[in-house]
């Protein structure tokens, strides 16, 4: 767990607050939506919408972990003055951030997962595409941390380079890989949304190795701290 930083202001505080708190929301409420819709989905695809609900579900408790965590990690009070402004101070409990590479660490390749699962593939290729994006997406995540609660910029590039490499793989196996399936498909329509999947998932993927290098781009205190939890 890296220190957290002095001078975190109140809307800063306030930010991240907000922040974890509709991401909570958020998925908390898609998990109930998700699971709720099983009995309308034909039996094929249920095993995917399944997995939709446990990655927000894990996500949900994560983020309520992380949420927790933040508010026990600073003290905010204004004295019982009104007058007055609200003060952030550190409590001296730690922040345990280390709540979200665990949440990726189970969610990423789960989500990949369930991205061949709708697409209807041979079981052995559908096995072999598991094994590989989801041994390759953990891996991300397991070289990306030690890189995270470094304080030397060096050391979190060398992290970071590590991460890409599995990072890479995915992402071209997302773009390239799985165009012949998704080229495949019979239904015009279910082929136009599995296009749409694959990229959407790239572009989600593209804000982890962008969130990374804020601390590496001479953003530092408490900025990089609140755009690393927003972000």
């Amino acid at each position: 767990m890296a220190p957290l930083p002095e001078g975190v202001t109140y809307p800063q505080w306030l930010a991240v607050y907000n922040a974890l708190s509709f991401g909570i929301a958020g998925m908390g409420s898609a998990m109930i939506f998700v699971w709720l819709q099983l009995p309308n989905v034909k039996k094929q695809y249920r095993t995917a919408l399944v997995i939709t609900g446990l990655v927000v579900a894990i996500a949900t408790y994560h983020y309520v972990r992380i949420f927790n965590s933040w508010n026990a990690a600073f003290n905010v009070t204004n004295g019982g003055d009104a007058t007055k402004d609200y003060v952030v101070t550190l409590s001296g409990e730690p922040f345990n951030d280390a709540y979200r590479y665990v949440d990726w660490l189970l969610t990423v390749p789960l989500l990949l997962l369930e991205l061949i699962c709708v697409m209807d593939l041979p079981a052995d290729e559908a096995q072999s595409l598991g094994w590989k994006l989801g041994v390759s997406a953990g891996l991300m995540v397991a070289l990306g941390y030690p890189g995270e609660i470094q304080d030397d910029p060096a050391q979190r590039w060398v992290w970071w380079g590590l991460s890409m490499c599995p990072f890479c793989f995915v992402v071209f196996t997302l773009v390239i890989g799985l165009g012949d399936a998704t080229n495949s498909q019979v239904n015009k329509a279910a082929q136009s949304l599995l296009i749409k999947a694959r990229y959407l998932t790239v572009v989600s993927w593209l804000t982890y190795p962008g969130v990374y290098i804020i601390k590496m781009m001479g953003i530092g205190g408490a900025k990089a701290t609140v755009y690393e939890q927003i972000g």
